[in-house]
This record gives structure tokens, sequence and C-alpha cells, in this order.
């Protein structure tokens, strides 16, 4: 019955909105999922697509036709001067679909839901978040410190404030005030998901990123790259540039790798997570290309699941050095290779056990490949 009721809402507004003087009917936007999962999630709409049925007003706001409500959206350039994307977030029911009109007049303003910066004041770090999750890397200045380490570092958050400015400017961020904390041990590892290059049964790391490019910056969506100065994998040189896409209310980035690899055109490469001294939970797909790890409680600070996924494929391997879980695959000399990484904290209150975590990201490798579906009619 409440499938029945939607489709007759959708008629009903398709026909409202046929039935104009002209005789013309107003352009809409459809989006369908295909899964049997509720959806809430951004899709991107291409610019030209847009403009041809929609012109270039840039003043515009975007509306449920059956609720309403108004559609928060980001314009994603992608770090050129003009739009390439819109980006809509919308909610979609299981197997339903949404009909979205355009009006020509002012949208709401749209809260900022994730963010990424340069840290300069400490130690060339670059740090990011969304609503949901925080994360950093580090920098050169760090390099040769009694405190330097690795990979990637995930903040446990437990609002959805943004966080990163205030946690570095009051610089208690290892204690949790309320909102969080940062209490995930890197070290000498590749942390909550980084990759570098495996040979001799070993981890090759690189230096710290060297130059950093912010591409989007918010509302919805931040994206912003990673340089890395040339290193020695055994006989080759290799460089990488590292892309990361963080969206609102989303657990995981998007990571696309690219590698520059003198002579042979194929790098065995490892996705490492930190491994803890005491036993915790692990979620290994091979042909899925899905790892995940719920860590044992540390201290009085509660748990933290990671989790990785690759876009296509499956993993060649899983491995694990005494400090850390590998996850294999190869990176090819100029393609992208595109995966998930991320976590959660049980005290955020979303994912409070290995189950839940686990069923996260196996929602998520559905949706990956089933994204939603969307035409301009």
């Amino acid at each position: 019955m409440h499938k029945t009721t939607n489709l007759g809402c959708l008629l009903l507004v398709y026909t409202l909105l046929t039935a104009c003087g002209t005789g013309q009917r107003k352009q809409t936007i459809v989006i369908s999922n295909p899964t049997n999962q509720n959806r809430h999630e951004l899709v991107a709409i291409p610019y030209a697509e847009w403009t041809g049925a929609f012109g270039t007003e840039s003043v515009f706001k975007i509306i449920d036709a059956s609720s309403g409500i108004e559609i928060p959206y980001q314009l994603e350039t992608k770090g050129t001067p003009s739009t390439q994307h819109i980006l809509l977030e919308v909610t979609v029911r299981a197997s339903e679909r949404i009909m979205l009109t355009v009006e020509k007049s002012a949208p709401a303003p749209v809260r900022a839901r994730t963010y990424a910066r340069y840290v300069p004041e400490r130690y060339d770090d670059f740090a990011w978040e969304n609503d949901v999750v925080a994360f950093r890397m580090y920098g050169k200045a760090l390099e040769g410190r009694p405190d330097d380490a690795h990979g990637l570092d995930l903040w446990s958050k437990r609002t959805t404030d943004l966080v990163v400015d205030k946690w570095y400017a009051n610089g208690d961020y290892h204690t949790d005030h309320g909102e969080g904390m940062d209490y995930y041990s890197v070290g000498m590892t590749l942390g909550a998901g980084d990759i570098a290059p495996f040979a001799d049964d070993t981890i090759v790391f690189s230096k710290h990123y060297r130059q950093y490019e912010i591409v989007d910056n918010g509302p919805l969506r931040s994206t912003f790259r990673l340089t890395y100065e040339p290193w020695q994998v055994g006989t080759r040189t290799v460089s990488v540039t590292k892309q990361f896409t963080l969206d609102a209310g989303s657990q995981l980035n998007r990571v696309d790798v690219t590698y520059s690899v003198d002579g042979e055109g194929v790098l065995p490469v490892a996705i490492g997570v930190a491994r803890r001294e005491q036993p915790g939970n692990l979620l290994q797909e091979e042909q899925a290309g899905i790892f995940g790890y719920w860590e044992p409680e540390i201290g009085n600070h509660g748990i933290t699941g990671v989790g990785v996924i690759l876009e296509k494929g499956g993993f060649s391997g899983f491995g694990e050095l005494s400090n850390q879980y590998l996850a294999f695959t190869e990176a090819t000399d100029g393609t992208p290779l595109t995966y998930y990484v991320g976590g959660a904290w049980n005290r955020a209150g979303t994912y409070t056990s290995a189950e839940a975590w686990f069923d996260y990201l196996h929602a998520f490798k559905e949706r990956l490949a089933s994204p939603l579906n969307v035409e301009i009619n």
C-alpha cells in the first residue's frame, strides 16, 4: 500500500506539472533507488546536463515535489574555475523514487557539514572532517620528531558539529570533553587505512606529503589532493598523488591513488590498518574487496571500527605484520586505484558492535555496485 500511495503522489505531481496553460510540462529530476535499503547520500548531475534542462540561472532551489521539502545542494568545481556538477543530498526509500522540481528563487543556506584544511600550526598536518568523523595526515615538519607517525589518523566524534578548528585551537583533543577525541594510535603503521608499496615482505613508506591542493570544500563534500616526493621501492622510483573525497554523513572517504612508477607498470601495494595488542573482530572478504576491523576497547576510551572497501574487484590476499593488518592489491602506473576507507566510534551511538559496523560495510559496498539512478525528464 505504501508504494502504491507514493506512486500515486508522483503521478499526481506529474499531472499538475504538465497541466500548464501553455501545454508544456516543467522538467523534473527523478531519482530511483534500485536497492532494498533506504538511501541517504549525494548524487551528482553533470552541469552540462543541468543547464540543458534548467538553464544557467545562478539562483535556484530544488524541491521534493511530493513533500515540499527543499533539497540541499552544492556546486562542485573539481578544482576548476567553473561548476562541474550539481551535488544533491537526497533520501530515497528502498526500491522507490523521488521527483524533484527546480524553482528560480533563492535557496535556504546549507550548513557546512564537511571541511578540510592545512594545519601549519601543528607540524604541517592536513585535517578534514564531516558531521560524523574526522581524519588527518601528517606533514613534513613532523618528520624526525619523537612523536612522528606515518599513516592515516582517525578522530572519534560524537557531535555533528565541525570540530577541527576548535580542537586544534584548544590543543587538548586527546581528551574527550563531550564532543569526542583523538585516541587512535597510528605509530609507524599505515594507521586507519593508508596505502603504500609492499616489497620484500614489508611496507616501503614514503616521506610525508609535500604539497596539498583543496579541490572543493563543502558544504556537502570536501575534496583535496596530497602529493608526495619520489622515493625508491627496490630498484624503481615511485611517486604518488592521493585524492580524498568526504561526503556529509559518510563514515568512509573515497580515495583515488595514482602512482607513477619507473620501469614496470605494476606495483604491489598494501592498504594497512593498525593492529592492537588485544584481539578484536576481523572481516576479511577477499573476493568482495572488503576488510573490516572492530578493535578491542582501548583503556576507557571506547571502541573504534575501521573499514576498507575496494571500489571494483577484490583483494589479492590478506596478511599481517606484528603491528598492522594488510590487504593486498596492485597499482598500475598512471591509473587511479580507488578505494574507500574510514571508521566509526561506538560512543557516537550509531555503530556500537562489530556486527553493526560490518553490516554498514556490506551495505556500503552494495551502494557502490548499485548507484542511485538520476534522470531529467
